[in-house]
């Protein structure tokens, strides 16, 4: 939670800007008058967008973070309405144990079901659910102009889907309801395989969908020649039952201060990523698991962020077409491993056609990249402009919720229809993000 002398930040640490001040929200019954605040407002709950599309330098921060009530649980048919700032760790601890989970969930349950609807985020399930927003039923809408609007797929229709995705710029959510899906357990049952090259990944996926609802994998982002792409492919579905394991005493790490910038070089993240692929000797192992280790395993290991010293990190998170999707991926691999600015933390995946109702939404059919990136100023910046640049050419997109740093050009490629939801913004919200990607851009009319 914020203070209101807190100055947020977020999860990427860059831009370090500062907010005019921040107001809590403690009660969605008494709100301030939002139309008399002297300054833009922009909803912010835990902080965990990775870029600046939480944040609204010199403007107002609305902290979210405090609306942490359940309102209703449907136990038989698996919808939960509850605030805008609860915890999908805390609807965790609630729905498992009635047999009911979360049928999208990003890899952190640290943020807020708010924040879950406005960045639309997606999971290692897509290619057979969607987004997180295809399992939003409802939710309340509150406009800067007093206005309290139920919305819904049938009841201000154009506003539901413009604030699915639409990164808390048309108004504040005030609480939510979701449809769960339901589970006979809380273990997962999970199979690690081991591949050698980025045509063997795109195999092992395309043949596990069929069988694996949740399916993920690692890569070494600086292997290259024939090992381009290597990595490990995890995939894994809930049991049907639960079952006795080895209870072990859960370990929570913590980063305690800022790495100094020199630790995350090409040679150190090189060491890591070699040992980590051979720590597997078989080529494919399988067992069960608790959810967590499987659907959140950086959530043990407070504050990781600091890994990346005082100065932040970009993440860049993007997709490709299937159409080309191979010698996209690979060219944007083999850009990655020759400027040797990757990290050990570096995810590749499908993702299916399962349509969002969200008008600004990320996902789409395609190949999806994400890897973090130590801020090291003018080259990192080149970096990632040349990424953009193939991107583009290739149709493909960027997400918003972990952009800080992308061009105008850039943002209106990615998504050509931006004039579409621009008209259904509150005039009064108003974020860091919207205002870069907007620095060059006629806004339509409203």
């Amino acid at each position: 939670m914020l203070s209101p002398n807190h100055m947020p930040l977020s999860w990427g640490r860059y831009p370090q800007v500062a907010a005019s001040r921040v107001i809590p929200i403690f009660w969605r019954n008494e709100l301030p008058n939002l139309a008399e605040l002297e300054l833009s407002v922009l909803p912010y709950g835990y902080g965990r967008s990775y870029g600046d599309s939480c944040l609204n330098e010199g403007g107002i921060l609305l902290d979210m973070s405090h609306l942490t009530r359940f309102i209703s649980f449907d136990v038989d048919k698996g919808l939960l309405r509850c605030e805008a700032g609860v915890a999908l760790a805390d609807m965790l601890e609630l729905i498992v144990p009635h047999g009911w989970f979360l049928s999208v969930t990003p890899g952190t349950k640290f943020v807020s079901v708010g924040g879950a609807i406005a960045n639309d985020v997606h999971g290692k399930n897509h290619h057979r659910v969607g987004t997180f927003g295809c399992h939003v039923t409802c939710f309340e809408l509150l406009r800067s102009d007093g206005q309290r609007l139920l919305c819904s797929p049938a009841e201000n229709a154009d506003l539901f889907r413009a604030t699915i995705g639409g990164l808390g710029l048309t108004g504040v959510i005030l609480w939510a309801e979701i449809r769960l899906r339901p589970i006979s357990s809380s273990l997962i049952n999970m199979q690690c395989m081991r591949f050698a090259s980025l045509r063997e990944f795109m195999d092992i996926a395309a043949a596990s969908e069929q069988d694996f609802e949740h399916t993920v994998a690692w890569v070494d982002c600086l292997a290259s020649g024939k090992q381009l792409g290597r990595g490990f492919f995890t995939c894994g579905n809930h049991a049907d039952q639960e079952i006795p394991t080895t209870s072990k005493k859960k370990i929570s790490l913590a980063v305690p201060l800022d790495f100094p910038s020199w630790l995350l070089n090409m040679q150190t993240i090189k060491a890591f990523n070699t040992t980590y692929y051979h720590l597997q000797r078989k080529k494919s192992i399988q067992k069960t698991v608790p959810y967590d280790p499987f659907f959140y395993p950086l959530d043990t290991i407070h504050h990781w962020n600091r890994m990346y010293g005082k100065s932040g990190f970009f993440q860049y998170q993007c997709i490709v077409p299937y159409s080309d999707g191979y010698e996209v991926m690979k060219e944007l691999l083999e850009r990655i491993s020759h400027a040797g600015q990757g990290s050990f933390l570096a995810v590749l995946k499908t993702l299916g056609d399962v349509s969002s109702p969200g008008m600004l939404s990320f996902p789409r059919p395609g190949l999806e990249l994400a890897l973090d990136f130590a801020n090291q100023g003018k080259k990192t910046l080149e970096l990632l402009e040349n990424l953009d640049r193939v991107v583009r050419q290739s149709d493909g997109t960027v997400y918003p919720a972990k952009d800080a740093r992308m061009s105008s050009e850039s943002f209106q490629a990615y998504f050509p229809h931006w004039h579409d939801f621009a008209q259904y913004i509150d005039p009064k919200f108003s974020s860091s993000f919207w205002r870069r990607i907007m620095a060059n851009s006629v806004e339509p009319k409203v």
